[in-house]
């Protein structure tokens, strides 16, 4: 992994109303990026931005590489098993063989013949993550990825963040609080 981020001069309008504008960065390999400010700044829509899933008002977004985003809703079928899901998602994201490491990561391998309506909120924010892990990707984009973890979960996730960035990985973060990231930018909207 050796792609930087580069974010220049981005705008984005949501619902005829221009959330924000001028909205630039770099981050270089191995880094990381937290998004913070007040609810409605355009933390989540930035991140959607770079995740390729909305278009830009204004500006670019400089990124070659592979991206994974872990948004607030967790798709998982709540008649599947964790299994089967995660399974499903690593297939079309070709991150099959990585899934096991993924799953043990988030300490999630115990729970594969589960239900996925049987799980908890932290159990299915992990397992989010799990798929994020499992992608294989370049680029992280994680939408306040401790909400509704324990302590011991937020360890693996700050653990699997380190590891990632360690390899020359980027995360970028929206966030309210402390996430783990040793040394990331700080990004302030709104």
């Amino acid at each position: 992994m050796s792609e930087a981020l580069d974010i220049t001069d981005l705008a984005c309008r949501r619902g005829g109303r221009l959330l924000f504008e001028g909205v630039s960065a770099h981050v270089a390999p191995g880094g990381a990026l937290l998004l913070v400010g007040p609810n409605g700044t355009g933390k989540s829509s930035l991140l959607r931005l770079l995740a390729g899933l909305l278009p830009a008002a204004a500006g670019s977004i400089g990124f070659a590489g592979r991206r994974a985003f872990a948004g607030h809703e967790v798709a998982l079928k709540p008649r599947e098993t964790l299994g089967a899901e995660l399974s499903h998602w690593a297939r079309l994201d070709g991150g099959l063989m990585r899934l096991p490491a993924a799953l043990a990561a988030m300490n999630l391998a115990g729970l594969v013949d589960v239900p996925c309506r049987m799980l908890s909120s932290g159990q299915k924010r992990r397992a989010a993550l799990a798929r994020v892990l499992a992608a294989g990707a370049d680029l992280w984009l994680l939408d306040e990825p401790t909400a509704g973890l324990d302590t011991a979960s937020a360890g693996l996730l700050a653990a699997a963040m380190a590891a990632h960035r360690a390899a020359g990985g980027i995360v970028v973060a929206a966030v309210h609080g402390e996430i783990g990231l040793d040394d990331a930018a700080v990004l302030r909207l709104g």
